[in-house]
């Protein structure tokens, strides 16, 4: 299980290290968006901040995946992203499903093996 751990969390590092990296230093062209897609995205583009936020957070994230450090609070602060990189994929733009399946649960697999780490947010006072 120790193995299958280090591989997923190092492939899900290299996932948002590799998408992250080409965003945020536009390392590949845009390519033409259409429909819902281009409508979605130019909501993104429309606040000003949060495509770069995203971005900045998964490559925060990915430096910890493939470190090895600080993977219990990477897994918990990119949920939320790797949820919606899932539903964009299921109802927007169903071609990229495959590789939102893989990260989504990677995202899961590793949060359940810090399970017993995540306890103590879920404890009432």
């Amino acid at each position: 299980m120790k193995i299958a751990f280090i591989i997923v969390r190092s492939l899900l590092g290299l996932i948002f290290l590799s998408a992250s990296v080409i965003v945020l230093f536009k390392l590949a062209p845009q390519p033409e968006l259409k429909g819902n897609v281009k409508l979605f995205m130019d909501g993104v583009h429309a606040t000003g901040y949060l495509l770069t936020l995203i971005k900045i957070t998964e490559l925060v994230c990915s430096l910890s995946f493939l470190s090895g450090r600080y993977t219990t609070l990477a897994t918990i602060a990119i949920f939320p992203i790797s949820l919606n990189i899932f539903l964009y994929h299921l109802f927007v733009a169903p071609e990229g499903l495959p590789v939102a399946i893989f990260v989504f649960a990677s995202n899961l697999f590793l949060a359940y093996n810090f399970r017993e780490r995540y306890k103590v947010l879920f404890t009432a006072k």
